[in-house]
């Protein structure tokens, strides 16, 4: 009987809720004396839940009541069509003859939601499986739910489950809400840091308002989307503080509530331990925490060192915990920080069109932990040298002998290991060759009588910043690039043969606080920066210009780019493993412009707008041209018209806009979030231009589209995005709408 039982509750555990037992006993004839048992299962098919019905809820409507049951679920089913023609065959002469009089008792709007709601269900994507366990915690959840709106004596009086066929069942509450209950008066005691006017301001539950137990909690003990008294005194070492809401008293519907709290005294941080990082160094943690040993205990210490940690991306995220251990005899506490290393380390094999290269194949490696110092010791390699934190990328894209391009680079983010100061160091090489044809018209060979190549290094310092907050950063550049071209660009405007060297300053000041980096559900990302070169055309004449190779000789601009990302939780869990609907809303401004009337713009520097927001089409790679993303318009194709037409098409114009601005937004929720990837679905909306010419420039004149996809995040790939978007505008000289585009992405857009 009990292994009847035991297998039953299996399988109703999974909502087979009519699954039948039998075992039988038959004579073991391989062991004398001994007897097998068969197990005959009949699970039949799984239980759904057919309709839900409340009874005795007055004040709030069943629909509402149906939205708080998680997982009871009704089927879905549309049958309004069917009730409809029921009501009209069985209405009697009476209830006709009132109809047509207009004596019949008026329908509120209240009758109606409720008998589409009984007859409409679109739970396609809910499941209406009845399983026990799921079921008693959503009686909990209504009765939670009933507090909230101050039904403080609210009960389930029963609950009934009934057969509707046999694989369907009707389950029927029978609810006793009570009386409706505000607040009335907030008594303090025990508060001597704080007056009580200003706790009732950080609290922010007047006189009238709907008594909610659960409010009072999350104001008094954390409150994750504004301030909290506990956040008011952890936030100054009192981490002993504890605050006990008491109901004094209950007259009507009017409740007074009193606050006991006890302040304590201050605490002090003794220990802080790392446990799990298996990969990465100590020092290269505790650098990152703002919870150090012998400083004021603070609770807003402990969230930004949770996000600073998350945003190393060494860590699961979902994995970082806490463990908090204070000592009152002493006054002291210990904080212990629990990790789970995750390598995020990335290989990039990818291809992609290039314009007028053709297929342009990427292979690309970047170590995010590297360090430089292990490299001698090869005990420490994991495979490779890692644990410092340091960075290392190395790429090459090539197609044949028409393209190639080599990158390396690395950066120490803490240089000296006391400060957070960043030395990052670039080199980069590439070439492009144009075909040179036969007298017949036949390709023959790839040219370096054609060619454009460009040779850089970049030597960077940044570091953060403790004002306005420690979420700003600081970051200065410093570029040599020299371009080498020989009859490369077919344009009247241009030198045919000749070199360019452009000598810029960079400076671009930051503020991140975002919390997740793979998939941010709050904070933002903002940045300014400032491409500086000499103002060359300042200390020379007129005449120095007329010479196109001298006009050219250097590259002379300042270059302003802004961007913004903004991320807020619409609805979701606000623990770290629960899943949230995120919006995501983003602005990018850039701008080129001269010292003087003397220099235009040339051809480096500029901006290409449209597609996926990859390197690619004629130029983009070795010009140090930006590419912006603008998903429904086909690659870097909303551009100033003409400029990238090249042949018998030529215009004498240089590829490029020098003005652009870009807005959208983007409503995410994620699919998978687990330690071996991240996959979240997405809808956007996104408008954008750009232009050549500054009196021309209209910030609302935009290319509008929208679309939707998905974007996957492995630790050894990076992130993969899948774009459909529709463009619903008609690009210049275009003759049709840009209409379905597919795209595909690989790595952060970072505009």
């Amino acid at each position: 009987r009990n292994a009847e039982m035991a297998v039953k509750k299996h399988f109703v555990k999974k909502g087979f809720l009519n699954t039948v037992v039998k075992i039988i006993q038959e004579r073991d004839t391989l062991n004398r004396g001994g007897v097998r048992l068969r197990i005959n299962v009949n699970v039949k098919s799984k239980v759904r839940i057919h309709q839900v019905v409340f009874e005795g809820n007055d004040q709030v409507s069943s629909s509402i009541l149906k939205r708080k049951l998680k997982k009871t679920k009704e089927h879905a089913r549309i049958s309004l069509h069917r009730a409809i023609i029921n009501e009209a065959i069985n209405i009697n002469t009476q209830k006709a003859k009132e109809f047509l009089t207009d004596s019949a008792q008026k329908t509120s709007w209240r009758q109606v939601l409720e008998f589409i709601n009984k007859n409409v269900k679109l739970n396609f994507f809910n499941s209406s499986k009845f399983i026990r366990a799921e079921y008693e915690e959503d009686k909990k959840k209504l009765l939670a739910y009933y507090n909230t709106q101050g039904f403080r004596d609210a009960e389930i009086v029963s609950d009934t489950i009934t057969n509707y066929s046999d694989s369907k069942i009707d389950v029927r509450f029978k609810v006793s809400e009570g009386r409706k209950y505000y607040f009335r008066n907030i008594i303090w005691t025990g508060n001597y840091l704080y007056t009580a006017n200003t706790l009732n301001k950080v609290l922010d539950i007047k006189k009238g308002d709907i008594y909610n137990q659960e409010m009072i909690d999350k104001k008094t003990s954390f409150n994750p989307k504004g301030a909290d008294i506990s956040g008011l005194y952890m936030d100054d070492g009192y981490l002993f503080f504890r605050v006990t809401p008491i109901e004094v008293a209950v007259e009507g519907d009017s409740i007074d509530v009193e606050m006991r709290i006890f302040e304590g005294d201050q605490a002090t941080i003794d220990e802080v331990t790392i446990a799990g990082n298996d990969r990465t160094s100590d020092h290269v943690i505790r650098r990152e925490l703002t919870t150090i040993p012998g400083q004021k205990f603070r609770r807003a210490d402990i969230i930004r060192t949770q996000q600073q940690l998350s945003q190393m991306g060494f860590f699961n995220p979902q994995k970082i915990e806490q463990d908090i251990r204070p000592n009152p005899a002493n006054g002291t506490v210990n904080i212990g920080w629990k990790l789970e290393e995750q390598s995020n380390d990335q290989v990039q094999l990818s291809g992609g069109w290039g314009g007028f290269f053709g297929f342009v194949g990427t292979v690309g490696l970047t170590f995010n932990n590297f360090s430089l110092r292990n490299v001698p010791h090869l005990k420490k390699w994991r495979p490779l040298p890692v644990g410092d934190g340091q960075k290392l990328s190395l790429s090459v894209q090539a197609n044949g002998r028409s393209f190639q391009s080599y990158n390396v680079s690395f950066t120490e983010p803490w240089l000296g290991g006391r400060r957070p100061n960043a030395l990052s160091v670039s080199y980069n090489y590439s070439v492009s060759r144009l075909p040179v044809r036969s007298t017949g018209g036949f390709q023959t060979d790839f040219s370096d009588n054609a060619s454009l190549r460009q040779t850089g290094i970049t030597i960077g310092f940044g570091r953060r910043l403790e004002w306005p907050d420690n979420y700003f950063s600081l970051t200065h550049a410093l570029s040599f690039l020299e371009y080498n071209y020989s009859n490369y660009f077919g344009s009247s405007s241009l030198p045919a043969v000749g070199t360019t060297r452009n000598i810029k300053l960079n400076t671009t000041l930051a503020r991140n606080s975002i919390d997740n980096p793979m998939f941010p559900t709050a904070g933002s990302s903002i940045s300014l920066s400032l491409d500086l070169t000499p103002p060359y055309s300042l200390f020379r004449d007129a005449d120095y210009y007329k010479d196109l190779n001298q006009r050219f000789s250097f590259v002379e601009l300042h270059k302003w780019m802004f961007d913004a990302r903004f991320y807020v939780k619409i609805v979701g869990s606000s623990k770290p493993t629960g899943r949230s609907l995120v919006l995501e809303t983003k602005a990018h401004v850039g701008y080129i412009g001269t010292y003087n009337d003397k220099v235009q713009p040339g051809p480096f520097e500029r901006f290409l707008v449209g597609g996926a927001g990859l390197a690619g089409g004629f130029n983009s790679f070795v010009l140090g041209q930006d590419i912006i993303g603008l998903r429904g318009y086909p690659d870097n194709q909303v551009t100033p018209p003409l400029y990238a037409r090249r042949g018998s098409q030529a215009a004498n114009g240089i590829e490029g806009g020098i003005v652009y601005n870009k807005f959208g937004m983007e409503l995410r929720y994620p699919v998978v979030t687990s330690q071996s990837a991240t996959v979240y679905a997405f809808i956007f909306a996104e408008a954008g231009n750009n232009w050549d010419n500054y009196q021309k420039v209209n910030p609302f004149n935009l290319y509008k589209s929208a679309g939707f996809g998905a974007r996957i995040f492995m630790p050894a790939f990076g992130l993969i995005g899948l774009n459909w978007a529709n463009g619903f505008d008609r690009l210049e000289f275009a003759t049709n709408k840009s209409g379905s585009q597919f795209h595909f992405t690989i790595g952060q857009q970072i505009r």
